[in-house]
């Protein structure tokens, strides 16, 4: 991973919290209606969150399988990117049942006719969100950060090249047989003629 492919990766990065908080306005706008019309006013703004759950799904995995765990507190971030992708499926899911809780009264005799539950479920995604938008500005600050330093831009680079170097070991390490145990003695059978 060149250092230019990491600037690109911070920028992406830093694109998510603008997109997260754009969406949760969205869902906080629908909330505080009578949500008379969920599939139309919360499908959207579900589907918008499940692309973006999908884009981060994929930069956490290209992320993953590049040189960035060999980056200074790489692993910690792929761990905090890991949770705050969670959480933005999380909130997609959620939006999914707030459009199913307000259109339980068309199945259920018994179904509550108000928006309670579809209104929680909303703000339970509103915060999924904002906690992923947390997450992504944290983790996007630190990459700039260390990116923006010549310095550390220099030891992330000596430590990608580390990395690089061992990879072959590693991989020869898991190519080679292991050999096998000898076999244990086994008991003579005593056979009668």
């Amino acid at each position: 991973m060149q250092i230019a492919d990491l600037v690109e990766h911070a920028r992406l990065l830093g694109e998510v919290v603008p997109a997260l908080n754009e969406l949760h306005a969205e869902v906080q706008e629908v909330r505080k209606g009578e949500i008379a019309k969920p599939v139309r006013e919360i499908a959207p703004i579900c589907l918008r969150v499940q692309q973006l759950a999908m884009q981060c799904t994929r930069q956490f995995h290209d992320l993953s399988v590049s040189q960035y765990a060999a980056m200074k507190g790489g692993e910690e971030n792929l761990a905090h990117l890991a949770g705050a992708c969670s959480q933005i499926s999380l909130a997609a899911t959620l939006c999914n049942l707030a459009i199913h809780h307000r259109t339980e009264i068309l199945l259920y005799e018994d179904a509550d006719p108000t928006p309670s539950a579809s209104r929680d479920q909303l703000r339970r995604a509103g915060d999924e969100m904002k906690r992923a938008a947390t997450t992504y500005r944290a983790v996007a600050q630190r990459l700039s950060r260390r990116l923006a330093s010549a310095a550390a831009r220099s030891e992330e680079q000596q430590l990608i090249a580390r990395a690089l170097a061992d990879e072959p070991e590693k991989a020869g390490a898991a190519v080679r047989p292991t050999p096998l145990p000898a076999p244990a003695a086994q008991p003579t059978a005593h056979t009668r003629r």
